[in-house]
């Protein structure tokens, strides 16, 4: 059985990157995309651009409120999932991913706001070894989803 994986972008403002994130996200063949808060939605110039077509190919939904979407998702089944340096997260090379999970994903700078964080069943970061403290909203997506999506049940 292959694992189910949904992603929620909650109020990402570059549209560069949500077009990467549905590239992205059709390349590993992502159930639905949640496009929460300010988050942008096709059909944009700039999120075509990068998604070169894979908006067309990935199921998504434009939702305001991103506490509705978590708690519709809690109630069939999915784990919730954050990526983000927080206190207390796992290292994403030790989370086991579970069966149905959807990977919150927050803003460039501010990240996923605590509020959310609290509704999450797990929250995961991706361990930094050089300078910088993060990535790129679009590249740790990809580093994520590729650990959830091979690993594990």
């Amino acid at each position: 059985m292959q694992r189910r994986i949904v992603v929620l972008a909650h109020n990402i403002r570059s549209l560069w990157n949500v077009g990467s994130l549905f590239r992205t996200s059709d390349s590993f063949n992502i159930e639905k995309m949640f496009l929460t808060g300010y988050t942008a939605a096709p059909s944009r110039r700039e999120i075509s651009k990068t998604a070169l077509g894979a908006e067309e190919f990935v199921s998504w939904e434009k939702a305001e409120d991103p506490v509705k979407v978590i708690a519709k998702l809690k109630k069939q089944g999915f784990t919730i999932v954050a990526l983000e340096q927080a206190r207390g997260a796992v290292d994403l090379q030790a989370y086991v991913p579970p069966s149905k999970a959807c990977l919150i994903l927050g803003h460039e700078v501010l990240g996923v706001p605590k509020e959310l964080l609290k509704l999450c069943d797990a929250v995961v970061h991706i361990p930094m070894h050089g300078k910088k403290e993060s990535l790129n909203v679009a590249v740790a997506a990809g580093i994520a989803l590729h650990h959830i999506r091979s690993r594990g049940s």
